[in-house]
């Protein structure tokens, strides 16, 4: 499928703007839409500016997303496959302290807000299709449509709920329940994720996360 240009006329808060966007086609943002759709309603102009800072980024099976001492400059939407976040120890180990799948967000708020060095590595598992955003690109939709602004500030909300919800689950639940929190979230995890990875976000042993799994089996 091509793209197509046309022009896009809308009024915001600061007056009327015209935008000559280029689309990308439909089936690669449907899924990005019904997620912003979910937060926030974008008339169908305001959507096509969106729509026109977006690139597409393709992730071959190890591929870096973002390096650990490199400064993330943009926010990605994962239309398919897989990436994990993990730090890398000085004795050649991964700490892995997420996942990201399918119709959700990915990027480093903290490197990307401070335009800091990254302290860790988001790397694809699997091939994986994305839509990305420039921060500088963002930052100019913040000034012409508001309402992104409010899609931004909602996604930081659930990105650091996140974060304590794991925080608080590994000092007040057994592995076993966090085991069983984390199948809950991701039901295709095991097929599509190494169990040391799985072990290593539930802060426990290989070893353990087995016995847990074949004492739930049997």
């Amino acid at each position: 499928m091509h793209e197509w240009q046309e022009f896009s006329i809308f009024e915001n808060e600061s007056g009327i703007c015209i935008a000559f966007v280029t689309f990308i086609p439909m089936n690669n943002t449907a899924n990005l839409e019904n997620s912003i759709s979910a937060i926030i309603s974008l008339t169908e102009a305001e959507l096509a500016l969106f729509f026109s800072f977006l690139e597409p980024l393709s992730l071959k099976k190890n591929d870096f997303f973002l390096e650990e001492g490199k400064v993330c400059s943009y926010i990605g939407f994962i239309n398919s496959g897989v990436l994990i976040y993990y730090k890398s120890t000085d004795k050649g180990n991964e700490v892995t302290t997420d996942f990201a799948f399918e119709n959700e967000w990915v990027t480093n708020n903290q490197s990307r807000l401070l335009q800091a060095p990254s302290l860790i590595n988001i790397k694809a598992i699997e091939p994986t299709e994305l839509l990305v955003i420039q921060n500088k690109n963002l930052s100019e939709l913040y000034l012409s449509i508001p309402k992104i602004e409010r899609l931004g500030r909602i996604l930081m909300e659930y990105a650091y709920i996140r974060i304590a919800r794991h925080s608080i689950d590994l000092q007040v639940f057994s592995a076993k329940e966090r085991y069983e929190k984390l199948l809950e979230r991701y039901p295709e995890i095991l097929q599509r994720v190494s169990l040391y990875h799985i072990a290593n976000y539930l802060g426990i042993a290989p070893k353990s996360l087995s016995r847990i799994r074949n004492e739930m089996f049997r």
